[in-house]
């Protein structure tokens, strides 16, 4: 074994015979240590007169943003505008009424042969039966180019003029004849109608005749006008 405790510990444990030596350090004379470096000299502040600065005011040309005002929903209440969004209400569209000249209506009523109306109009003086429309035509050349020889008969008894010209010098009866309408022609020739009026084509009523209307053209050839 390595250790024995009943040894004693004076019998393995050793004296040391070392003495110890008291150094004496050698007195270090130290040497004037002159450095190289050399201080600079003072500095002297030039006295500076420069011109004094007035700074200019800078007025920034950047305008800050307008301060931000939060929504009045909260977020619980813009969930519920989603999903429960507010009834969109229909546009009723305005009503717009619009307002026709008399003579128009007027010329309206003659090409659909309303006896009722034509009389009503003219009674009242709302209109006068020897106006050209728009069209260029008296309301007389209306009703010979619709064909309804009661409403030409209607025109001519509250006063229409059997031989007034329209924009181009035509005659009612020129329109007779052109239309082919012999009973017309006839009733217009029985009240005095000018046979031998011209247009601004220098054309007469029976030169608009078409030739296969040979009852139109018998009319004009004979000279033959039906009493009525």
């Amino acid at each position: 074994m390595k250790y024995s405790y009943h040894i004693p510990a004076s019998t393995y444990t050793r004296h040391s015979q070392y003495t110890p030596t008291y150094h004496t350090p050698t007195n270090y004379a130290s040497s004037h240590y002159t450095p190289s470096y050399t201080s600079p000299s003072k500095y002297t502040p030039t006295q500076y007169s420069g011109t004094h600065h007035t700074p200019s005011y800078y007025t920034p040309s950047y305008t800050s943003s307008s301060s931000y005002i939060p929504s009045r929903y909260s977020s619980t209440r813009l969930t519920q505008a989603r999903e429960d969004p507010a009834p969109v209400r229909p546009i009723t569209p305005v009503k717009r009424t619009v307002h026709f000249p008399n003579d128009i209506i007027f010329q309206d009523v003659v090409r659909r042969g309303e006896l009722g109306q034509i009389g009503r109009f003219i009674r009242t003086r709302k209109v006068r039966v020897d106006t050209l429309f728009p069209s260029g035509m008296a309301a007389l050349h209306e009703a010979v180019l619709t064909g309804n020889l009661d409403v030409v008969k209607l025109l001519v008894k509250y006063g229409a003029d059997i031989n007034q010209r329209d924009e181009d010098g035509w005659t009612p009866l020129h329109m007779a004849c052109s239309d082919g309408f012999p009973e017309i022609a006839s009733y217009l020739l029985s009240l005095g109608a000018n046979k031998e009026a011209e247009n601004e084509s220098g054309e007469k009523p029976a030169d608009l005749i078409d030739p296969d209307c040979t009852e139109l053209s018998k009319l004009f050839e004979a000279g033959c006008i039906a009493s009525n």
